[in-house]
């Protein structure tokens, strides 16, 4: 049986820093909050404040869409 060939497209893999930052938002679960409290970083806590708001925010506006479709049914 024949080896397979690979093409350059696909035999490049994706590379993935483990240490690297989630990139995208967090939901505002305790265990990102504490975490965030117990490395003591000021600047790291107001950005999980903010983040976790900001969150807390849109998920309030989506279900108060959700509530107002609801009631027209």
């Amino acid at each position: 049986m024949p080896a397979r060939k690979t093409t350059k497209k696909a035999s490049k893999k994706r590379s993935v820093k483990s240490s690297a930052p989630d990139a995208g938002p967090v939901p505002p679960y305790g265990d990102p909050i504490r975490k965030a409290i117990a490395r003591g970083d000021a600047r790291e806590m107001k950005n999980v404040a903010a983040s976790a708001r900001k969150w807390m925010a849109d998920v309030q506006a989506a279900l108060d869409q959700l509530d107002s479709a609801l009631k027209k049914k």
